[in-house]
């Protein structure tokens, strides 16, 4: 009997898993538009559309959102997430996860009014990023993704304590908390994951994350520099 039970409680786990990774392997697999091609006019149409972004000039929050739009068609699926926190530096697991929950926080509220998309892709529209901003977060970027220089310097005016330009761990979870909203859950979460990957990819040898740092965030800037770094480090062990 108890053979039985412990045979039930692996196949358990084992279906549980790859009920998983099939869910994770569906949501992170390429959009529509993002494996090569719309499948019809009004897809084809609507990824036109939403590319226009990038004819005028982008509002800092979009530029942050564009670093993960990939293919540059105003859309950023799930699989582009992950690729983006991949090139970052950031682990398998920790891009699969962020990407899911990203997209599946941010994407609902972006999507343009009377837009199909693919069922459980979650799809960002970078045109419309503004209003996927959560809750209980810094205020940097105000309703419209523009950047507020003043909230910028309030964080290190009241939190970088050890030094004015620099926040340690610690100053960064006094900001966190200080910054929730009541039971706004996600708001929380959201604000949690964002700063936490920031600190654990950019912090220095001592532990601290430099306001410069911080400010390039809020334009993508620093996700280009990142990948970058990464791009030059691996071209070097080549040569080596």
């Amino acid at each position: 009997m108890q053979i039985q039970r412990s045979v039930a409680r692996h196949v358990l786990r084992g279906a549980s898993l790859a009920l998983v990774t099939t869910a994770l392997l569906y949501v992170l697999a390429p959009g529509s538009n993002e494996d090569g091609g719309a499948t019809t006019g009004q897809s084809s149409s609507s990824s036109i559309t939403m590319s226009d972004v990038y004819k005028g000039e982008l509002t800092p929050l979009q530029r942050h959102a564009a670093f993960f739009d990939r293919d540059k068609d105003g859309v950023i699926y799930p699989s582009e997430t992950y690729k983006g926190f991949r090139a970052i530096g950031c682990g398998v697991a920790l891009s699969a996860a962020s990407a899911v929950f990203v997209n599946a926080a941010l994407g609902p509220n972006t999507k343009p009014e009377n837009e199909k998309t693919p069922p459980f892709k979650f799809p960002i529209y970078v045109k419309n990023i503004h209003k996927g901003k959560h809750g209980s977060d810094s205020g940097v970027y105000d309703a419209n993704g523009s950047f507020v220089s003043e909230k910028f310097e309030e964080i290190f005016k009241k939190y970088a304590h050890t030094k004015p330009d620099a926040l340690t761990g610690k100053e960064l979870q006094e900001m966190l908390q200080a910054n929730r909203e009541p039971k706004d859950f996600k708001g929380w979460l959201g604000g949690f994951t964002e700063w936490k990957v920031l600190y654990s990819l950019c912090k220095d040898k001592d532990g601290f994350l430099h306001k410069d740092t911080v400010r390039a965030v809020y334009d993508g800037s620093l996700f280009e520099r990142l990948e970058q770094e990464r791009k030059a480090k691996k071209e070097l062990r080549k040569k080596k």
